[in-house]
């Protein structure tokens, strides 16, 4: 069982129902594309992604995996093959999949295979999931690329997309729905003490 998961149940179960702020509904363009990374818990990186200008919306879920319409009870026991992941809906117009890429390394560890900050566990780990060749290419390009500038392999796996399912409701916005839960959960895990070890003082980082 990973070392936060009886930390992370605490904070669905008690999480606040008071009526909040999420962020307003935007209209997909008509060129909007979609990409999907996994890099530890989705609340954080949600909200690593919803900050870029130019995405539309990030949607927590599960892809990877074999068992059809997962339950976050299901892929958090392990044996699903699923990761906790982000759908990014983007507008190709104002934030390239590069650009997508480089946000996904400055949120990940890219040095741990058994899981993400806190968070052990397949369902953690960290991977790019491209959709076609070419994002296929670009991904492996940035992870050599990533390599070459840290000065050692990393871990993240690419994996061509499969079928992505939706998150339970109560997950989508968690960062915003229950902000100090949030807030505590980062901390505790240790996300941004070790992005910053690792990319040195926070840009984009979630």
């Amino acid at each position: 069982m990973p070392r936060l998961l009886s930390l992370c149940v605490f904070l669905l179960v008690t999480a606040c129902a008071s009526p909040v702020t999420t962020p307003a509904e935007t209209a997909a363009p008509t060129n909007a594309r979609t990409a999907v990374f996994a890099a530890g818990c989705f609340w954080c990186v949600e909200q690593a992604f919803e900050k870029v200008p130019g995405v539309v919306e990030a949607v927590s879920g599960y892809t990877g995996g074999d068992l059809a319409d997962p339950t976050y009870e299901a892929v958090s026991a392990g044996g699903t093959g699923h990761y906790e992941a982000v759908r990014v809906v983007y507008d190709p117009t104002k934030v390239t999949y590069s650009q997508l890429l480089d946000v996904f390394w400055h949120n990940a560890d890219p040095f741990d295979p058994t899981g993400q900050f806190c968070d052990k566990g397949e369902s953690y780990r960290a991977a790019i999931f491209p959709s076609t060749p070419e994002e296929a290419r670009v991904a492996q390009a940035s992870r050599t690329a990533v390599a070459a500038q840290l000065g050692r392999a990393v871990d993240p796996a690419i994996v061509p997309a499969s079928r992505f399912y939706d998150a339970e409701t109560y997950h989508q916005d968690y960062y915003l729905k229950n902000s100090q839960r949030y807030a505590f959960y980062k901390w505790r895990c240790g996300r941004a003490q070790r992005l910053e070890e690792i990319w040195g003082p926070a840009r984009d980082q979630g």
